[in-house]
C-alpha cells in the first residue's frame, strides 16, 4: 500500500532558494504549497514544475508583514489540500544597515517577516496537528553569519538570531506534537551586491573550498523534515564557512 501524500508549505518558494526546496521536496514525493508575496508569475511557474513531478501545488499569497494574512494563510493550504504536515520558513527579507543607518522602522520591518511570520505558521501547524492527533514539523531557514557575525545588515541578522533562539523555544513549547529544526546556509546564490566572478571567488572561501550550492541545503532541509529524532538544533550546511572569521558580510568584501 502506498503512504498517504505529505504536504509542506514552503514560503518564498516562487524563485531562488525557496523554488529550489520545493522542487526537490516535489521529487521526493511531498505535495507543495507554493507561497509568494508579489512574485505570481514565478508562482505559478513553480507549481507548473512541482506538478510535472508528478505531485500536487497550489500557489497561495501573503504579505508575512501583515500579521492578519500570516494567521489565514496554513487555514488557506489546509482547505485546499485537506492536511499540513510542514512549514519551511524560506523566505526572508533582506535589506543592508548598519549601526549608523540602523532605525525601528527597518528593525521592524525584518522582525516581521523573519521572526514573527515563521513563530505564527509554527503555531498554527502545531494546533492543526493536535487536532488531527498526528505530528508535524517546521524547518527555519538561518544564516551562517550567526556564527561568524560581522557589522553588515545589522537588522536582517538580529532577526535570523531572534528566529535561531525561538527554535529552541519553540522546539520545546510544541513537543512532541511539532519538530522545530533550523538549516544556515553558507554562501549559496549570487544576488545583485556580487557579480559572478566574485560571487565564484567568495563561494570558495571555506574549508572544504566551496560553500553550499541550492542542492546541498535543499537536500538539508529535506534531511530535517524526515528525520524524527532531529528537534531545537540548527545544521550549518556552509562548507564550513562559520568556521572562518570575515570581517565584512559576503555582499561587502
Amino acid at each position: 500500500m502506498s503512504l498517504p501524500a505529505r504536504t509542506v508549505l514552503v514560503t518564498g518558494s516562487a524563485k531562488r532558494l525557496g523554488r529550489e526546496i520545493a522542487l526537490a521536496l516535489a521529487q521526493a514525493g511531498w505535495q507543495i504549497a507554493v507561497h509568494y508575496r508579489g512574485s505570481q508569475d514565478e508562482a505559478m511557474q513553480t507549481v507548473a514544475d512541482c506538478e510535472q513531478l508528478g505531485v500536487s501545488a497550489a500557489p497561495f499569497d501573503a504579505d508575512l508583514a501583515d500579521e492578519a494574512a500570516v494567521r489565514e494563510l496554513l487555514p488557506r493550504v489546509i482547505a485546499h489540500f485537506g492536511e499540513v504536515d510542514a512549514v519551511v520558513n524560506s523566505a526572508a527579507l533582506f535589506e543592508h544597515d548598519s549601526a549608523a543607518s540602523f532605525s525601528y522602522a527597518v528593525l521592524q520591518k525584518h522582525l516581521l517577516a523573519n521572526t514573527a511570520a515563521p513563530i505564527v505558521l509554527a503555531q498554527a501547524l502545531h494546533a492543526h496537528v493536535q487536532e488531527r492527533a498526528g505530528d508535524g514539523v517546521v524547518v527555519n531557514l538561518l544564516d551562517q553569519k550567526l556564527w561568524n557575525q560581522n557589522p553588515d545588515f545589522l537588522s536582517y541578522t538580529l532577526s535570523k538570531a531572534a528566529l535561531e533562539a525561538a527554535n529552541t523555544m519553540l522546539a520545546l513549547a510544541l513537543a512532541p506534537d511539532v519538530r522545530v529544526v533550523g538549516v544556515a546556509p553558507g554562501l549559496t546564490l549570487t544576488s545583485d551586491y556580487l557579480t559572478p566572478e566574485k560571487f565564484e571567488a567568495l563561494h570558495k572561501l571555506s574549508p572544504l573550498g566551496r560553500s553550499s550550492t541550492a542542492e546541498d541545503v535543499a537536500g538539508a532541509v529535506k534531511f530535517a523534515l524526515e528525520n524524527r529524532a532531529i528537534t531545537g538544533t540548527t545544521l550549518l550546511v556552509d562548507g564550513g564557512q562559520h568556521l572562518q572569521r570575515f570581517t565584512r558580510d559576503f555582499s561587502m568584501m
